[in-house]
This record gives C-alpha cells, structure tokens and sequence, in this order.
C-alpha cells in the first residue's frame, strides 16, 4: 500500500472520529498568544483553559520549568499543571500529546510546595501536597511525557496524581526523581477509575524523612480507595517500577478490581539507584491489597518481579483473593509469592483474625507462575491465627495448580536464556539509560526484547501449565510470563478455556488512529470467531488504518 493511501486512510479515520481544534504548547511559547504551532502556549494550563472534548494539544519537547502553582481546591492541594477540562468519550477525548520524536520534560525542582503539615487547612497557604500534575477531570489521553524532581517538606508529593477522575488514559509517561509516588490515582469518590497506564516508567522515587517515615510512601504506581464503578477497571499494561523506597505497585484500600498486566518490578524498597536501604521503605515488587470489604479482586497476569527487597509478589494481608496468573518471581529478598490474607468484617474495620486462608470462590488463584528459587509464604499451608477462638496454628489452604512448586520443579539457570541483566549487578547508574529489562523502550514504547528470565527451549517449564485462555505456541502454555516459541506476528483471539479464570482476565486490544490518538478498547472475546479487520469495522463503522495493540503484540490493520 502507498504512503498516500495510508495517509487517505488515516484522514477518513480522523475524519470520521470527529477531533477537533489542534493547539500546541512550546517551552519558549506565551500563553497570551494564539496555542499555533508558529504562536504556541506556554503551558499546559493555558491550554486547558480553553480545550473542549475531541481536541487536540500537541506539547513540544524541550524543559518546562515549573515555578509556580495553582490551587485545586476540592482537594486541598496546589499543583504546578492542573488539568480540568473533561472529553466526552473514547472517540471524543481531549489528547495532550508529545510531538512527534521530542520529548517533553516537566520539571519540578523549582516547584513552590506546600507546607505538608499532617492535616492541612483547607487553604493554598497550608495544603498538605503538591504535585506537579494534577488531573481532575474525564476522558483524557496524556502520552510521551516526564516528570521529574517533585520536592517535598513533610508530606511526600506525587510526580503525577489523579483525583475524582475517569477514564484517563495515560501512555508512555515516565515519573522519577520524585519526593513520593511516580503515579497516584485516587478514585474515592464517585463515578471515578477506569484507566488505563500503557508502558509507563516509575523509578527512582524517594522521600526522605517524611512525618510518616523515611522512604515510607514513594511507591511506583497506585490506585487508592475507589470502592464502586461502571464495570470499567483501572489496567496496569507494559508498564516498569524500579528503585522507588517503598514499593513498585500498590493497591492498598482498592475495594474495585484492577488489571496488572505485563509489568515489570525491580529493586524497590532501596533509592539513590540501589544504594540506599531507607529504614521504612517496604520494598515488595507488586502488592495487590489490602481489600478489607472483600471486594478487591484482582488480576496480576504475565508480569516479572525480581531482586525487590522483600517479596516479588504480595497478597499484603487481603480479604479479597485475587488471579495471580503466568507471573515469574525470581531472587527477590524475602519470599517469591506470599498470599498473607486475613479476614474482616462487613464494615470493613473489624479484623476478625490477624492471618486466615482466604477459601472457596474468595480463594488467591495461583495457575502458571514461577517461584524461582520456590520460596513461598501462606500457599498450601497457611498460618491462621484467630485470638477469639484461641486458635493458632497451620491449616491447609489453596495452593493453586501447574506452579513451580506444585509440580516440584527445581529450576536452576540452565531452564533460562539468561539470569544475568544489568537490573542484577549494577547500583550507582541510572537504569533507564543501559541497555537491560529497564532500559530504553522501543521506538512504539514497548518493553525491550532481551534474553533475560526468558525460558530455553529445553527448559523444564515449557508445556507445563494449563490452558486458561492466552495464547500459547506447543501443546500446552509454559510457565512464567514468557510463552516460548509465540510468534508476534499477528493479532489473535485466545483459546478461551477459562477453568476457573474470570473473562477480564483475557485482556482486550487497544486501538489507535495513525497520529496516535486512543479511541478505545476491543475485548478480546469479541474476535474469537471474527477477523481483526471485521472486528474495527463493526466497532468503529469507519475505514482506516488502525494501529491495534494486544499484549505484547501491536499490528498495524487495514479497514477498507
């Protein structure tokens, strides 16, 4: 196909998704000018100012010193952007976008921030954060940007942070350097979550000395306290935290489901690049708790988790079992998978036992992963300790099917192509600049392709998991996040045999136009009997080219 054929074909697709207005943003711009790309904005709240659904910001690279801040009053916090303005839908959003080949970098050192005192008044003077984007707002797309430096006083500040906010989608976004978390999505409050994070970059966060403990709340990734939505949850897609003093991903307070799919957790609970152990970091790669109303299931599928100072990954004393599917844990400081649960009462305050198997449809299922080596916590056996009862001792509990340790697998390096990574041997560099897992993204932002924790083709994991819907290559799924042999060559619906896995666990495809601009999702169910190409056609009513991503897959497809 010709190069103007494409181009028609993304004009009618565009066309036909109805954006709207284009404006641009540029370091040495002014906001009294006209937001053209000859007179653009200088800043990302002027250009929320006056954007309406379906336009269009285009943000030029270069160093946006923020210096100054706004006050966003319904949550009591000042923020050096603050983005407000709302779209209408997925095929009606508003696109803050990098321009094509530069790289916009918000910077935070000279950031005014708040006092942080450990109640703040209600007053610009004495808010308790600061960060340097705040979102409020609905249906946005924000792709390609850094945030870096946020300093802090007491209260440890978010690089990025949502609030009261829906469906914001959030797409090769790296925050590091920050005085707390890289991304904090807080969604207690009606009508909220929804999002959706695709290969974003948290590493390097740390706050020091802060009232609540030295490195004690500079996790990667959040999502906090949304208890209800529309059926939409927040997704974790190919996205990395590294080196961040507490931990890579947590959920804690998250009584609505979320997806972490094909993400990567290294090194957290230390900072200055690996060098420093901050005394109230905690250090667990993933943690997808703590659910206290029973309602936090979650579903962590083919992700890595390795050299974190505790564990890989951490149920974090749940009420609530989550899907733990095609994961690999590897050297992690403490234990590989620890499914601690407990229970609660229907108030949720009420802790009815200190540790307690989670059993029966609320049971942790564990199907295809690897503990590697297999050092495991509360699976099969479980302590229980109920001090009404007086009972304290260990009790059979789920111990899930086709893992390393239920199939007594003693893998050792020659199951792997690799156990060696810069991420295991180098402390004092910046990881995100050597060629590793960490290292540079490909120019579509998806993860590198290296050898490392990948299986051999003789390795002993390979063919022994049970088919639970991914696509898989030989006569039966591997272990581990890797399928060895799967060609990525094409977008294909998997072999849905789900045996005990929920539908959301199948993932769905995501599709964007030729500029790069999200319109939306496609559940992977819905092609199972269809094409890809009769899939769009029927979903957007609109020929194209589309770009579709799947996975760790992302195909270029023509509607005609």
């Amino acid at each position: 196909m010709s190069n103007k054929l494409v181009y028609a074909f993304g004009l009618a697709l565009a066309a036909v998704q109805s954006f709207g207005a284009v404006y641009y943003v540029a370091p040495d711009g002014s906001d009294a000018d006209a937001g053209s790309i000859a007179k653009p904005f200088a800043s990302l709240n002027k250009a929320n100012s006056v954007v309406k659904a379906g336009d269009t910001v285009w943000v030029r690279g270069g160093i946006y010193d923020l210096n100054d801040t706004v006050f966003y009053a319904r949550y009591k916090m000042t923020a050096g952007i603050l983005l407000t303005a709302s779209g209408e839908s997925d095929g009606k959003r508003i696109h803050y976008l990098a321009y094509p080949g530069e790289r916009p970098i918000f910077d935070g050192t000279n950031l005014p921030v708040a006092e942080g005192v450990e109640h703040g008044d209600g007053t610009p003077e004495g808010a308790m954060y600061t960060s340097p984007i705040v979102i409020s707002a609905k249906y946005l797309h924000l792709k390609g940007f850094e945030v870096r430096n946020t300093p802090m006083k007491h209260n440890s500040n978010s690089g990025v942070f949502l609030h009261a906010s829906k469906h914001i989608f959030l797409e090769q976004m790296e925050s590091h350097h920050n005085a707390g978390p890289g991304f904090f999505a807080h969604d207690g409050v009606a009508d909220g979550g929804g999002h959706i994070f695709l290969n974003c970059d948290a590493h390097d966060n740390y706050d020091p000395d802060g009232w609540q403990g030295d490195g004690e709340n500079a996790d990667g990734f959040g999502a906090h306290y949304q208890q209800s939505g529309e059926g939409d949850t927040t997704k974790f897609i190919g996205c990395r935290a590294w080196w961040n003093s507490d931990d890579g991903f947590d959920f804690i307070n998250q009584e609505f489901p979320v997806v972490l799919e094909n993400c990567y957790a290294m090194g957290n609970g230390y900072s200055d690049y690996g060098r420093g152990n901050p005394a109230r970091g905690n250090g667990y790669g993933i943690k997808m708790g703590q659910s206290t109303y029973g309602t936090g299931h979650h579903i962590i599928k083919q992700c890595f988790a390795w050299k974190n100072k505790m564990s890989g990954f951490y149920a974090n004393y749940t009420n609530a079992g989550s899907q733990w599917l095609n994961n690999t844990s590897y050297k992690n400081g403490d234990r590989e998978f620890s499914m601690a649960s407990t229970l609660y009462a229907e108030d949720g305050k009420t802790r009815l036992a200190e540790v307690a198997p989670l059993t029966g449809d609320n049971a942790h299922v564990l199907k295809n992963n690897i503990a590697f080596p297999n050092k495991l916590s509360q699976i099969g056996e479980c302590w229980e300790k109920i001090s009404s009862q007086n009972i304290d001792h260990y009790v059979d509990c789920p111990a899930g099917e086709n893992n390393t340790w239920n199939l007594k697998l003693d893998l050792t390096e020659e199951d792997f192509e690799s156990l060696d990574d810069p991420s295991m041997t180098v402390t004092g560099k910046d990881l995100s600049q050597i060629a590793g897992m960490l290292g540079p993204r490909k120019a579509d932002g998806s993860l590198p392709d290296v050898d490392f924790l990948k299986l051999k083709k003789d390795s002993r994991a390979i063919d022994k998991g049970e088919n639970i819907g991914f696509p898989f290559a030989g006569d039966a799924p591997d272990l581990g996040a890797f399928e060895y042999g799967l060609s990525s060559s094409s977008v294909s619906a998997p072999i849905v045999k789900r045996s005990g896995v929920s539908a959301k666990a199948l993932g769905s495809a995501i599709v964007f136009d030729l500029q790069g601009r999200y319109l939306g999702t496609l559940p992977a169910d819905l092609w199972r009997e269809k094409s890809i190409v009769d899939v769009l056609r029927t979903s957007f009513r609109a020929p194209g080219v589309y770009l579709v991503r799947y996975g760790r897959i992302l195909k270029r497809v023509n509607v005609k």
